[in-house]
């Protein structure tokens, strides 16, 4: 039985798939929980080539905030030359997404499967 990590803040848990550092933000996402999460992100965004997915179904409130967040870690991605999907399916935050531009430069997938470029009707396997 594989069991869950730990969340490393109340906003935030981080686990591997397939290759990827997956950072799951949680709850809200306000400035309070980005002083929380930004460390953990920059570890995360440091080293070569790092390919990190950012999900965000489990966000209940995002705000600019949580936008900086992104576009912090896909600077980051950027210049280490990685790779960032994202994971978002809450209307709000797709809306705000759309509304910065954030989504044309970070296009939000709906599934950790789909971010990974995994056909969505995969078996548990990895």
């Amino acid at each position: 039985m594989q069991q869950e990590p730990a969340p490393l803040t109340r906003h935030l848990r981080v686990h591997r798939d397939r290759g990827h550092t997956v950072l799951e933000f949680r709850g809200e996402i306000d400035i309070a929980a980005a002083v929380e999460i930004v460390p953990h992100l920059d570890r995360a965004t440091s080293g070569a080539e790092p390919r990190i997915v950012i999900d965000l179904k489990q966000v209940e409130f995002f705000d600019c905030s949580g936008l900086r967040l992104l576009y912090r870690a896909r600077r980051r991605v950027l210049d280490h030359g990685g790779q960032l999907h994202l994971v978002c399916t809450h209307p709000l935050t797709l809306r705000i997404l759309r509304l910065t531009g954030l989504s044309r430069l970070l296009p939000p997938r709906p599934t950790l499967e789909a971010a990974l470029g995994q056909p969505e009707a995969t078996s548990g396997t990895l």
